[in-house]
């Protein structure tokens, strides 16, 4: 294959599972200041994950979805499911499996960060040393899976590529932008579950030219008698190249979208076990939201643990009981979604963290970007100290465990069947109030009775909002008014 100047362009997966499941609004202290949180229940979850039979939820998932989709018309819709109930995991306790999570995890927050740290001192994928492969080539809705169990990714859809249509498993992630699908024939292609897409078979696939707009708005590409190659590199050593082409895609009963640019992968790497491929849901130009320039999209992510399933929706409406925030764009990066959050409160009170703290500056420095891959909220080192601090005073009255992994605030609530724990909420610019379920900041990290405080810090000057504080909520991008909602039990 001829000799190609590839980079790394940090992109990632729809990870680890997690959602906000109930709101307030305010402008001044709350006045709730404790919620009870269920401790039975919680290990309770984590012991059902392991006997959850995947096949059988996506049956029955796959059947609520076609009921709801029946009377959807005014929004494209894809079913939206956690790794758990996707794929079989090789975890014995839960211990292990979360120990595996927040591996995962760290390499994804690397991965941001990395990238966004690129784009700031103004290096270039093209500054960047190449990667030496190669390869010989020959109103819309979906449900949402979530996908902790199979490599890279956290949340997975059914999706069509092709016509006709090849079904196949693809994460879903906030944090990327391009497209792409493994496709035969394979120099050298992880084992996914689905069959590997047959770009033979399919009449609707279409080679791009390097000179069309969608080679051009590739981070690294070359051309090849006239044909665009492209590269994704992940932070975690991950990797795609193959042809940049145009294809089909289609949404079970909700929808078709054609002449969609899309990588058709021949030479894959990493952690994407299982899944096909990948639909990046970015700001970028190249992402599934901007081909098809949808106004808005939203998803719900389920709990990590559970065998539910829930959707991804394209150009639907916020629901009005949304807590919404303004949403903020960095002009050296446009893939993330930045969050105007501008405080926290921890039992009422608002806690006495400079605004600076959570500022996007001129320089795309700083600032809070939602993320569906990213876990556990990551805050700077000040802020989070603040929070903690405030967390560990209002639970004096529960015996401490050693710290896990990234967490240095843990409980043993071995003996308690409840607690009673303070609130916490983020404050956003706009006067709006978002207060956090106990379950999305005290999280199980074993079967024992093992909790910890689902906060970590950071030294980057970016945080990140991760699915863990999301988990339970509908989580909505109004691109057309800069807004993010957030809406409780709207999954």
């Amino acid at each position: 294959m001829a000799e190609r100047g590839f980079l790394f362009s940090i992109i990632f997966t729809f990870s680890f599972t997690s959602v906000l499941s109930r709101s307030s609004i305010s402008t001044s202290k709350s006045s709730c200041t404790t919620v009870i949180f269920d401790v039975s229940a919680s290990i309770q979850k984590t012991l059902d994950i392991f006997s959850l039979d995947p096949q059988a939820s996506l049956k029955l998932n796959h059947h609520q979805h076609q009921q709801n989709t029946i009377s959807s018309s005014s929004s494209l819709t894809l079913p939206l499911h956690p790794r758990s109930s996707v794929y079989n995991h090789n975890h014995t306790d839960y211990s292990s499996l979360t120990s595996t999570r927040l591996q995962r995890d760290s390499v994804r927050v690397r991965s941001l960060q990395t990238r966004l740290d690129l784009a700031i001192t103004g290096f270039k994928v093209s500054d960047l040393k190449p990667v030496d492969t190669q390869f010989e080539a020959q109103d819309l809705q979906v449900p949402v899976i979530s996908g902790t169990s199979q490599g890279s990714g956290e949340y997975f859809s059914r999706v069509g590529i092709g016509h006709p249509p090849s079904s196949l498993y693809m994460v879903l992630d906030t944090g990327s932008d391009v497209n792409w699908v493994q496709c035969a024939p394979c120099a050298d292609c992880y084992q996914q579950a689905d069959p590997i897409f047959e770009p033979a078979s399919s009449s609707s696939y279409s080679p791009l030219t390097c000179s069309t707009p969608q080679c051009k708005s590739l981070d690294v590409s070359e051309c090849r008698n006239d044909t665009c190659l492209y590269e994704v590199s992940y932070g975690d050593g991950s990797y795609t190249v193959g042809d940049f082409v145009t294809e089909t895609i289609s949404f079970g009963d909700s929808a078709v979208v054609n002449d969609i640019a899309i990588g058709c992968g021949h030479n894959n790497e990493g952690l994407f076990v299982g899944a096909a491929g990948l639909i990046g849901l970015g700001g970028g130009s190249l992402s599934f939201p901007s081909q098809i320039n949808a106004t808005s999209y939203s998803y719900c992510l389920v709990d990590r643990d559970s065998d539910s399933a829930s959707t991804l929706e394209f150009n639907s409406v916020t629901p009005p009981d949304a807590v919404t925030a303004p949403l903020l764009r960095n002009k050296k990066v446009d893939t993330f979604y930045y969050l105007d959050l501008t405080g926290l409160s921890v039992a009422g009170e608002l806690l006495s963290i400079p605004q600076s703290s959570f500022k996007l500056d001129d320089n795309g420095e700083g600032g809070v970007i939602v993320d569906s891959g990213t876990a556990v909220t990551r805050l700077h080192t000040d802020a989070y100290n603040s929070l903690r601090d405030a967390f560990v005073k209002g639970t004096k009255d529960l015996p401490s465990a050693n710290g896990v992994a990234l967490f240095d605030t843990c409980y043993d609530l071995s003996k308690r069947k409840s607690v009673q724990v303070p609130t916490v909420s983020f404050h956003f610019s706009n006067g709006r109030e978002l207060a956090l379920p106990a379950k999305n900041y005290l999280i199980p990290v074993d079967s024992a009775g093992t909790f910890c405080f689902a906060f970590a810090p950071t030294s980057s000057s970016l945080s990140i909002i991760g699915n863990v504080q999301q988990q339970g909520t509908r989580v909505s991008y109004d691109l057309a008014n800069s807004l993010i909602g957030f809406s409780p039990k709207k999954c």
